[in-house]
């Protein structure tokens, strides 16, 4: 595995202290707090919190930093509780519209609260939470003509082609990965100029792609590109005249700068039902068409509809696109930076 923060230039040290993380999922009620193997779990994270505390405490003493900034992970807990003791600010930033447990454990001594939706929907103080969105990579940008163009140029998609970006990625995206492999031998039958990006994952990439074989014939495979992985998602996304996705807030926040129609299908399984409140606010703005993933596992063919149709009305997409455009933000990094500085300053 590629230690990302060692390796990049802008990051003069990188530390290490132990943490843990409290495993629960939402909608298992009282069962996930009686299975053998979770509680065992648990109980050796909580000492790993323990340990990295007193880490954090004299990991503080030693670099006397101004600020900290945590972006809500479970190792914030440690290092925050031990600035906290050290009388060292810092700020907390939340991606999704509901609060990490994380963030609702440090929270209360946070000098600031970033967040990503408008502030009214946290239970942050007023006067110490920004919405300041989600700092994305600069490969992401509001599209325009010639940027799409440029985009689909790039990958061989036809002037009359249409292109359906589908990113699941490795977990929690089973249910959407089988739907997908389900409804293609009729979306290819329907479409005949269609063609398919979906990103998997690496556990799920040699299963895909046997399923695939398995249900389409040469020709229909030519229209289908299965990835695991990819650090492109910008161009595929941006050259998409639909996208399906979960609801994941980072990879929203991408979608939405980038103003590109979306069916989104948030994971039910996930803790505190973030993907969810993601979901049902795009969809009171008329922003996004969102599927239950409990609909996609009953019924694969309602994922099919909702393509057909916004394949099929280009004012529809461009309905849900300009519906995107007051939740992008693309000053978040600058703002995000700027205030950080500012706060270490004193000012």
């Amino acid at each position: 595995m590629v230690d990302i923060p060692a390796k990049d230039p802008n990051i003069d040290e990188v530390y290490k202290v132990r943490a843990g993380k409290f495993r629960r999922y939402n909608g298992e009620g009282i069962k996930q707090f009686t299975d053998v193997s979770t509680m065992i779990k648990n109980i050796r994270d909580g000492f790993l919190v323990i340990i990295g505390l007193f880490e954090s405490i004299s990991l503080m003493r030693k670099l006397k930093p101004d600020l900290v900034f945590s972006r809500g992970g479970y190792v914030s807990v440690p290092v925050c509780l031990g600035a906290k003791f050290n009388g060292v600010r810092y700020i907390t930033h939340d991606s999704d519209p509901v609060p990490s447990l994380t963030n609702r454990i440090i929270g209360k001594w946070a000098t600031l609260h970033f967040v990503a939706a408008d502030k009214s929907v946290y239970n942050y103080p007023p006067d110490k939470t920004i919405t300041t969105g989600i700092p994305l990579s600069s490969s992401f940008k509001p599209l325009n003509k010639e940027i799409r163009e440029g985009y689909r140029q790039k990958l061989n998609i036809g002037p009359r082609e249409k292109m359906v970006f589908v990113i699941g990625g490795g977990l929690g995206a089973q249910s959407l990965n089988e739907a997908v492999i389900e409804i293609m031998p009729n979306m290819l039958a329907e479409f005949k100029d269609l063609k398919f990006v979906h990103v998997v994952g690496k556990i799920n990439l040699d299963k895909v792609n046997k399923a695939y074989q398995e249900t389409l014939d040469k020709d229909q495979l030519s229209h289908i590109e299965v990835i695991d992985f990819t650090d492109r998602v910008y161009e595929f996304s941006g050259a998409a005249d639909v996208v399906v996705t979960r609801a994941g807030a980072t990879n929203l926040a991408e979608f939405e700068l980038q103003g590109v129609p979306m069916i989104v299908i948030p994971s039910t399984f996930l803790v505190a039902g973030h993907q969810l409140k993601n979901a049902e606010i795009l969809s009171k703005s008329n922003a996004a068409i969102v599927i239950k993933d409990t609909d996609l596992v009953t019924n694969p063919f309602v994922l099919a509809k909702e393509l057909s149709m916004l394949l099929k009305d280009p004012k529809k997409r461009q309905s849900l696109a300009s519906g995107l455009s007051k939740f992008g933000h693309s000053d978040a990094r600058k703002k995000i930076a700027e205030i950080i500085l500012k706060t270490a300053e004193g000012k």
